[in-house]
């Protein structure tokens, strides 16, 4: 079985489009999305449109929820804060509908999967060896598969301690013997220096896991970004991948 993994589109459409392309061109089993479909984005409804037809499995992300309603927009730093005001009056009836429908977390045969992480599926960023950690000795799964960081991540449990980091473009990671937390990395908004659009695909037949990205038209996004009003911080900072 090949499954591609998402996460963190963030209302980016034109870097959503750019990945379903490179997956389209050798398609798999099934596409997972770990969250984060909507905020700091223009285009919300229409990745929320592309992801309910195409994902077999999508979880709900912090960003998903204040646009909802359902957590406090304070907790959110002034630039996402306005992205969420911003979004929570974008969505549409269908969009809305289809984030209400989803959780934080989910379980499949192959993997357990988090929107953060095990210890907190909705805030807890990955980012340490604690957390890395503390997410696998709280989970049984061969593969964990956590978003919200936005930095691609391969991290290996060996014992009681783990080994690994980020997962630059071109990684592999084999899917044997030792117990691993993947992070697939930010379609819409990437934070590991890479402006690209990262994605992950995991074979389970070949037992290998390769992080991909894929180019997109940064300025078309940022030029939405623009028009609607959103801070100017957003859009600067997706051609630097910070």
């Amino acid at each position: 079985m090949r499954v591609a993994v998402i996460s963190d589109i963030h209302a980016n459409l034109h870097a959503l489009e750019a990945v379903l392309d490179e997956i389209d061109a050798e398609p798999p089993d099934a596409l997972w999305c770990l969250g984060d479909l909507v905020g700091y984005g223009a285009r919300p409804n229409e990745c929320c449109a592309i992801v309910r037809e195409r994902a077999d499995v999508c979880l709900l992300g912090n960003h998903d929820l204040v646009a909802l309603g359902r957590i406090d927009i304070g907790d959110f730093n002034p630039e996402a804060a306005a992205a969420a005001a911003w979004s929570r009056d974008a969505l549409d009836e269908e969009s809305r509908e289809f984030l209400e429908s989803l959780a934080p977390s989910a379980g499949v045969k192959q993997a357990q999967l988090f929107h953060a992480s095990a210890r907190d599926p909705v805030w807890e960023y990955v980012l340490t060896d604690e957390a890395a950690l503390a997410t696998l000795l709280l989970t049984t799964a061969d593969v964990v598969l956590v978003g919200h960081s936005h930095v691609a991540l391969a991290i290996a449990l060996e014992g009681d301690t783990v080994r690994g980091g980020l997962a630059p473009a071109g990684s592999e990671v084999e899917l044997r013997g030792a117990r691993l937390l993947l992070n697939p990395g930010s379609v819409g908004q990437p934070r590991d220096g890479d402006p690209r659009a990262a994605w992950l695909l995991l074979d389970f037949d070949r037992r290998f896991a390769s992080f991909r990205r894929a180019a997109y038209p940064i300025e078309r996004t940022q030029r939405e970004l623009r028009a609607a009003g959103l801070p100017e911080a957003l859009a600067a900072r997706l051609a630097l991948g910070q």
